[in-house]
């Protein structure tokens, strides 16, 4: 048979070595990766990419796309592995798969590059794309680039614009005043992310103010009952991310009571606060009123004149607070000089203004029950509200003639004492309903539900983000630009200096423009997007990326959407999964796709599975003395168990940390794949560990999986041809069949459902081993070429390019990228015979094999047990009292 030409058959016909430096280590291959990558690059760069077969189910496999920073990381190597490997899969199961890649490419680190380096942001990007697409051609990733997008484009964000749009015509976007990072000396809003730890600005040093502005908002919180109920739904999402997500939604379930203030206010101020509580049984221990410090009655005119000028002033330095959390933690307030009314115990209480409660949650105001809440009685004290707590909850069970712990708040449900008047000695279940029933009546209250989750703050002062398609009109108001106007584009010819108002704001001749409604002269919204808008409903793009009329074509999402699995970091679990899932519920209910009854997890939510994959930590040497991060250049690791500092002559503190230039201990992949190549560095990153673990990063090791791919090589040269099997097969053939089976029932089951894909690649590993061991004699049997080639099949997803080289070697000429996926044979899967593991009284006296048919009958089992040598020592004639079957008949223990 015509054989092509072959690297392998090269490197093997000339007993050469090719030399790999792993790190610290060299090995030696017998096989020439290279070449054989190169072969095979060569080739499917030539080749078609195979059209959507419309009779096929499809199947949507996405991992998340990067931002450009222009440089691949293990982090990225690791997801876009998983990935591939998924849809390769999928792709030999029968299915269309969809494997698309784009990159979230707006951003702040774009716009901080140009001011550093003079470079448009547009420019950087766009190199820093090139480049990662190249990084990324040199893994073998099957992405199909013909579904590539980009944020940044004008032709993506137009659609972002357009759904910005949608929502607001629908209620879901509008202004309002929220804080944001004040840089007093350059003029500028800063990100979080250029606030240091000591709250001063990375650019100028001076220490961040907070400062409100007019911003935009997506009403969130009015999904929040579906965010939080359809969570139920994602059967296929990890545990502890869903927590996550709960958590983040915060869902309490209480009631809401008024305090009527006892001094005049303006008209335009409501005279009542408002206050949340989950412990309505708590309502006759409130003893004060906590305030936001943007509270509408925290203003001069309204505050008494004495305490104006104080709590004005702690509001003001507030505000120039270098980090919020440790002011509240200080749990210091001011008093307003304000009452306000307890409508139950008919007395006036102080209200106070502290930082710990915030405007933009709930009520922007807080009952103090100093004797039932921590952070109450802690702020009592620190504070000198009150010199007697109130404690109206006391323990339902507690000793003859305990009193009661005035040095710490009882938090705990109990039974009202006597300071609850006429509720006292009930439960607190049952108090906090008979109470709620009172003020209702007496119109001071009501049943509230309040969420934790806030609306989400999209408006940035930045350049480089989507601009919010909004125009401001003197005469009209805020006017939505018209969709035939988008998009709305960044102009180019823009000067980004980091000071100063927004640098949209400072482009006159964008800016001014002219109102849609009344024709007269208008100003743009000069506010852009936050990111997580751009990747809050990108994975629908990918299912119609080139539409020019609509974000995508109803029909078109909706046959592929939801994403059957995504793949990507934890650190996304809570912000980017949750604005992605508002964004599809909210488009599901403007029509913009549609589910039917069997469309899963349904009610709009995107994503089916979610696979999180755990990040990648590298070798870290640290100086044992000092502690300092010492340089790859500094450690002599020609032995890899035993490095050595080069200046010292000691040992290094070895250790494994997240990848980070401040380590030291990163590690570029592309340098890994192609000393190491490609197929071994990518059975190594889904060997070492599960998907969801840490993945503690270690050249050495891949040599390994290089010895591996020999030996499968050196299996698939023995191939003489491709034969039916046999009708009726020798005892070793029927053992071979059935390891066969057994393995791509495996394998099926890791690749499909848990993702296991190192015990995947164990399972092949002991495959592979077996058929090593039978080879002498049978290479020429149909079942050993079954065996073979079902092997190579099953490495094809991990190992794209040596399983191509194989599958050549064994005579097939189309791409085994192209061949179904094996499948096992359920009857095959039986033992002919079965090992029996026989003990007395819970010990091991001997074993027995048994034919499979007899691994269950327990009378001759007996039998065949009394007839040995060591049953009859062990058993003798005495009778047995119980016998127990485990494992299929693989463990009996007999108790005499």
């Amino acid at each position: 048979m015509f054989r092509p030409y072959s690297p392998i058959k090269r490197v093997w016909n000339h007993t050469s070595l090719h030399t790999y430096s792993t790190g610290a280590v060299t090995t030696k291959a017998l096989v020439d990766f290279k070449a054989i990558e190169e072969k095979w690059r060569h080739r499917w760069n030539n080749q078609e990419r195979v059209p959507v077969d419309t009779t096929k189910p499809n199947y949507y496999t996405l991992s998340m796309f990067p931002y450009p920073s222009g440089m691949l990381h293990m982090g990225h190597v690791r997801v876009y592995t998983i990935s591939d490997a998924i849809h390769r899969f999928r792709r030999m199961k029968g299915y269309n798969v969809l494997h698309p890649m784009g990159w979230d490419a707006f951003g702040l680190p774009a716009e901080n590059a140009a001011i550093e380096r003079g470079i448009h942001p547009a420019e950087w990007t766009t190199k820093n794309i090139a480049a990662m697409k190249e990084q990324m051609s040199k893994l073998f990733i099957d992405f199909d680039w013909s579904k590539e997008i980009a944020t940044c484009d004008a032709e993506y964000y137009r659609w972002t614009q357009y759904i910005f749009l949608q929502l607001y015509n629908a209620g879901l976007a509008y202004q309002k005043e929220a804080v944001v990072n004040w840089d007093p000396v350059d003029q500028t809003v800063l990100a979080n992310e250029q606030v240091d730890p000591e709250g001063k600005s990375w650019r100028s040093g001076a220490l961040v103010e907070r400062k409100k502005l007019r911003q935009w908002f997506f009403k969130v919180t009015d999904f929040a009952d579906d965010l939080l109920n359809d969570i139920e739904r994602l059967d296929h999402w990890p545990e502890r991310v869903k927590q996550m997500q709960r958590n983040w939604i915060g869902k309490s379930v209480g009631a809401e009571f008024e305090f009527p203030i006892t001094a005049s206010v303006p008209d335009s101020v409501d005279n009542k606060i408002k206050v949340f509580t989950s412990r309505p049984d708590t309502l006759y221990g409130v003893q004060y009123l906590v305030l936001a410090p943007e509270h509408p009655l925290v203003k001069k005119g309204i505050l008494p004149n004495e305490q104006s000028e104080g709590v004005l002033k702690f509001v003001n330095d507030l505000n120039k607070k270098q980090n919020m959390d440790e002011a509240e933690e200080t749990k210091q307030g001011v008093f307003t000089g304000l009452y306000a009314h307890h409508p139950l115990t008919k007395e006036d209480i102080p209200i106070y203004v502290a930082p710990y409660v915030l405007s933009d949650y709930g009520t922007g105001a807080v009952m103090g029950v100093p004797a039932h809440d921590k952070r109450d009685f802690e702020f009592c004290k620190v504070n000198n509200v009150t010199d007697t707590i109130k404690y109206v909850v006391e323990p339902a069970i507690k000793e003859l003639g305990e009193l009661q712990d005035m040095d710490a708040p009882y938090t705990a449900m109990g039974v009202l004492t006597e300071l609850s008047g006429p509720y006292k000695g009930m439960k607190s279940n049952e108090a906090g309903k008979a109470i709620l029933k009172q003020v209702q009546e007496m119109g001071f209250g009501h049943k509230a539900t309040q969420f934790r989750l806030k609306d989400w703050l999209l408006s940035r002062q930045r350049y480089w983000g989507a601009p919010i398609p909004i125009i401001h009109c003197p005469t009209c108001q805020v006017v939505p630009v018209p969709k035939e106007d988008l998009p709305v584009r960044l102009p180019l010819d823009i000067e980004l200096s980091g000071k100063g108002q927004s640098p949209l704001a400072r482009q006159e001749d964008w800016v001014n423009c002219q109102c849609p409604k009344c024709q007269g002269p208008a100003r743009r919204e000069t506010d852009t997007m936050d990111t997580f808008v751009d990747s809050s409903w990108y994975f629908m793009r990918f299912t119609d990326p080139k539409n020019e009329s609509l974000p995508f074509d109803p029909v078109k999402a909706s046959s592929m959407l939801p994403v059957d699995i995504y793949i990507g970091g934890v650190e996304h679990a809570i912000l980017h999964l949750l604005y992605s899932r508002f964004i599809s519920k909210a488009l599901l209910k403007q029509n913009a796709y549609y589910e039917t009854k069997e469309t899963k997890p349904g009610h709009g939510e995107p994503f089916n599975i979610l696979l999180t994959q755990g990040m990648v930590h590298g070798r870290t040497f640290k100086d044992p003395h000092t502690q300092r991060f010492l340089k790859p250049e500094e450690v002599d690791s020609s032995d890899y168990a035993n490095p050595v500092i080069i200046a010292t002559g000691e040992r290094p503190s070895i250790s494994f940390e997240k990848m980070s230039k401040s380590k030291y201990n990163g590690v570029d992949p592309v340098s890994v794949v192609e000393r190491s190549g490609v197929d071994p560095t990518r059975l190594h990153i889904l060997y070492k560990a599960p998907p969801s673990e840490v993945l503690e990063w270690d050249d050495a090791s891949i040599v390994g999986m290089q010895r591996w791919l020999n030996k499968v090589i050196k299996l698939s040269q023995t191939i003489q041809g491709v034969s039916d099997l046999p009708a009726s097969m020798t005892k070793e053939e029927k053992e071979m069949y059935r390891i066969t089976n057994q393995t791509i029932k495996q394998v099926t089951e890791a690749m499909s459902s848990s993702y296991s894909f190192n015990t995947a690649i164990s399972d092949m590993i002991k495959l592979s081993n077996h058929i090593s061991s039978t080879m002498n004699g049978h290479i020429s049997s149909p079942v050993y070429q079954h065996a073979v080639q079902s092997l190579i099949k099953m490495m094809a997803p991990i190992a794209p390019s040596v399983s191509e080289e194989c599958w050549e070697m064994t005579g097939h000429t189309t791409s085994i990228h192209q061949q179904s996926w094996p499948t096992f044979e359920t009857k095959a899967l039986e033992k002919e015979e079965v090992k029996c593991i026989i003990q007395v009284n819970g010990k091991t006296r001997l074993s027995l094999t048994l034919p499979n048919e007899l691994a269950s009958n327990k009378d001759e089992i007996e039998r065949l047990v009394r007839e040995t040598e060591a049953g009859k020592k062990w058993l003798g004639d005495k009778p047995i009292r119980k016998m127990i079957l485990a494992k299929q008949g693989e463990l009996v223990n007999f108790v005499i």
